[in-house]
């Protein structure tokens, strides 16, 4: 049987560096990376992959950037589209692959964009900039959207926004690509939410708290046309969270695990999950041997973990085994400025 065959994408800042992107091939045997290209792209704060695999959308500065994937994992850029403000922090799409969204931190703005056809970036449909003050009147003193991505079932569009210690839950129209609000899930204030992910199922939401360093879980359904999430766990990432501030939050690749990492603590946090109940159970926090992990990722098959380290300016490798609680270095660590997320992809 032929072995499975990856890329991984890593996108960067841009510090004296003009290729934001950069392109590895995966030794899924070995658990390491070996660089294959790079793609010239200013400040890719954030990378994703559309819902059918076949097109990559950047953060750049100004807007977004969307690219086709070729067979071998090469991108060819298609174009650019800017998005009416300052640059995002996240981009995704919806899971039609017919609108992206961004979020934005600087400008606490949601930017919604139709897709073509050809999974190009066509125009606008919906802006809108969050309001309000923060719980404190420092850093989180206006609204800084951190994600914004759809519920399984398309219709509603979870945004979480640092800021203002909330995610905000808009109703998503299909035809116009508009949104309306229509629930508002709190977290603790000064607590920061972060990022979301979603249960392969659709039915539960995970969400990581940056400042108070915790995942909270809910329950999700939809019942007449309105969204009903239910509080069903609150877990820690890591205590003495006024010393650590947790940032990545990544399932694997069959969904069961959740990865979290932490930063002043320097850790990974591996949670194996339960399908049926959605509830998590922490199996390890330990340390990546690098500054500040921005985002960490498993290899596909389980068997290994990068992690990639902002302040220390590279990506670090281990071997990873749930069963026995272990994380154990993968040899030595490889060199990219300022990394900021990762994504696997299997080539077809």
């Amino acid at each position: 049987m032929e072995q499975e065959k990856y890329v991984a994408y890593v996108s960067t800042y841009t510090h004296g560096d003009k290729h934001g992107i950069k392109i590895y091939d995966v030794d899924m045997e070995k658990g390491r990376f070996h660089e294959k290209g790079k793609v010239e792209i200013t400040n890719s704060s954030y990378v994703t992959i559309s819902h059918n695999g076949k097109c990559l959308y950047s953060i750049t500065d100004f807007g977004i950037e969307s690219y086709i994937i070729l067979k071998d994992g090469s991108l060819e850029m298609l174009n650019f589209a800017p998005i009416n403000g300052m640059r995002g922090c996240y981009v995704s799409t919806d899971y039609t692959d017919s609108y992206l969204f961004v979020a934005g931190y600087h400008d606490g703005k949601l930017t919604v964009l139709r897709l073509k056809e050809d999974g190009s970036i066509g125009e606008i449909t919906d802006e809108i900039f969050h309001k309000g003050m923060g719980s404190v009147a420092e850093r989180n003193f206006r609204p800084h959207i951190t994600c914004a991505r759809m519920t399984h079932d398309n219709k509603y569009l979870l945004v979480a926004d640092q800021g203002m210690d909330h995610v905000n839950v808009y109703r998503f129209d299909i035809v116009t690509g508009r949104v309306i609000l229509v629930d508002i899930i709190r977290s603790e204030l000064e607590s920061a939410p972060r990022h979301i992910k979603i249960s392969k199922d659709g039915r539960f939401i995970y969400i990581v708290h940056e400042w108070k360093c915790y995942i909270d879980v809910y329950s999700y359904e939809d019942q007449d046309n309105d969204p009903v999430f239910e509080k069903i766990q609150t877990i820690e990432n890591i205590e003495n969270a006024n010393i650590n501030a947790s940032s990545a939050l990544t399932f694997s690749d069959d969904y069961s695990f959740l990865l979290s990492t932490n930063a002043g603590d320097n850790s990974a946090v591996l949670y194996s999950v339960d399908k049926e109940t959605g509830l998590l159970t922490r199996l390890f926090c330990l340390p990546v041997s690098g500054e500040y992990p921005k985002d960490a990722s498993l290899f596909p098959n389980n068997k290994y973990m990068v992690s990639l380290n902002h302040e220390t300016n590279d990506m670090t490798f281990f071997h990873v085994d749930p069963e026995n609680k272990t994380l154990i270095m993968n040899g030595p660590s490889i060199k990219v400025d300022v990394p900021n997320c990762i994504i696997f992809h299997k080539l077809k």
